[in-house]
């Protein structure tokens, strides 16, 4: 088991994050072999870089944006105005 595991057991992480870190597990910490893994079979073959190859990209439209963006200023405001 890799360190990384073994100190995080208890620290949530996403379930992409932990496919990689079963990947590092299983090819013994040898991150070059996770690239050139050839158990295609493998359910978390693949999400062994550490992406979700089935998710979309999210576009927005500029009316999105903008709406975002005064979210975040606002949220930025709020807290340099709280203690």
């Amino acid at each position: 088991m890799t360190e990384d595991v073994r100190d995080n057991q208890d620290a949530p992480t996403n379930p992409v994050k932990a496919i990689r870190l079963k990947c590092r597990d299983c090819t013994s910490d040898q991150r070059s072999e996770i690239d050139n893994c050839t158990v295609k079979k493998c359910p978390l073959y693949p999400f062994r870089m550490g992406k979700n190859p089935y998710r979309s990209k999210r576009e927005l439209t500029e009316e999105q944006k903008e709406q975002m963006q005064e979210r975040l200023k606002k949220a930025r405001e709020q807290k340099t105005v709280e203690p």
